[in-house]
């Protein structure tokens, strides 16, 4: 499920092309290292199926993970909900299959291995009833004895209210200044983030990218698990510090 981001002083918009183009600097620069996490994903999964080698992300976003995925498995595929992420997602990985889609709802006609959801992602999921439709949409496309491994946002207990983050990179002459600011809004975390793009030439632009992320509970998620009939086991900490959750199908 893509953020929603608006130029400053404009309306409400869906994810704009240019904030989909400097999102993947961002993050990369200031230290995510999308290999180490594409790992720890696969050797997971490899616990409880050795042999796994299709492997769907769903949440994709800009390819970000799913360019290391592609060198850990024998076939993988994207599945995206915001256009201008998946464009460059496809520009990325020319020749892998990046799907329109919505993670509660989408319908593919084929089994995977291995269904992956990183970043947080899941907890654009606005309900547990929405949480619930989505790890149910996962296991529909599992393979017998298939993998799910979600990379949850933070729970409820372990959220930072207040929490401000500040990065300024430059790459190729362009620089980029991230600032972001959460805060808890009852079972929600909203979070600011202030982006100004300076590049020679084309002046500075500024974007105030708007994320409002559930926090659910590890119970709550591991009951949503349960309920897609997926056996599910929580591993605390690596990679990004919130842990993963793993879930078979039965």
């Amino acid at each position: 499920m893509g953020p929603a981001a608006e130029p400053a002083g404009a309306g409400h918009t869906v994810y704009g092309r240019n904030l989909a183009q400097v999102y993947d600097l961002v993050h990369r620069e200031r230290g995510k290292d999308y290999r180490v996490e594409a790992e720890a994903v696969a050797a997971a999964a490899r616990r409880h199926r050795p042999d796994a080698s299709r492997l769907l992300d769903v949440a994709c976003g800009t390819g970000g993970h799913l360019r290391h995925f592609a060198e850990l498995f024998d076939h993988v595929e994207g599945l995206e909900l915001s256009e201008p992420m998946a464009d460059v997602a496809r520009a990325a990985l020319p020749g892998t299959t990046i799907h329109p889609g919505d993670m509660r709802d989408f319908r593919l006609g084929t089994g995977f291995s291995v269904i992956t959801c990183m970043f947080g992602s899941i907890g654009y999921m606005e309900s547990d009833t929405e949480l619930r439709l989505a790890l149910g949409t996962f296991a529909r496309h599992l393979e017998p004895g298939g993998v799910v491994v979600v990379d949850p946002w933070w729970f409820d207990e372990t959220f930072l209210d207040g929490h401000v983050s500040a990065d300024v990179v430059t790459v190729d002459g362009v620089t980029v200044s991230r600032v972001s600011h959460s805060a808890r809004r009852g079972r929600a975390s909203h979070m600011d983030v202030h982006v100004v793009v300076a590049e020679p030439g084309a002046g500075a632009s500024h974007f105030v990218d708007r994320h409002v992320i559930s926090l659910f509970s590890r119970e709550e998620y591991e009951a949503a698990f349960r309920a897609a009939g997926l056996r599910v086991e929580y591993l605390p900490g690596q990679p990004s510090g919130r842990g993963l959750f793993v879930g078979v199908r039965t």
